[in-house]
């Protein structure tokens, strides 16, 4: 079973993946599409901050991937991988009560269950040095 807190992970990325082929529609409209009334008021709250939280720190985000990608761009990584990637990189510097590990963890099992057989160890490669020089210091205390 999957808890509130994944669910609400996976309907960001299913949003920010869809997004890649939907480039002229909003992506806070197609959050809104996955959002049912399946998932609790907690879940789309905090499916919302996140989105708003990627749009708006969109740049910043996919700059600091750029940098750890050795001898690749962004734009050449699979959505499936640069999707898990945004979303993950968000968590480890903006939200607070989240245990690196626990982002990190679940950003590797929706790699491993949309992406490539070497998804999950790619994404693993790239957070744990994003969270080892960027992550805020309190997150290591979590």
């Amino acid at each position: 079973m999957k808890t509130p807190r994944r669910r609400m992970r996976l309907a960001v990325f299913k949003a920010l993946f869809q997004h890649e082929f939907r480039r002229d529609e909003d992506l806070e409209q197609i959050l809104e599409e996955i959002l049912d009334e399946t998932y609790d008021k907690k879940a789309k709250e905090d499916a919302r901050r996140y989105i708003r939280g990627i749009k708006e720190n969109l740049p910043m985000i996919d700059n600091l991937i750029s940098r750890y990608l050795e001898k690749w761009s962004l734009n050449r990584l699979s959505a499936v991988d640069r999707n898990v990637l945004r979303l993950a990189t968000y968590e480890l510097l903006f939200e607070k009560d989240i245990p690196i590990e626990v982002t990190i963890d679940e950003a590797i099992e929706i790699a491993k269950r949309y992406g490539t057989e070497n998804s999950g160890k790619f994404v693993n490669g790239i957070l744990d040095r994003i969270a080892k020089e960027h992550a805020p210091k309190e997150k290591f205390e979590l």
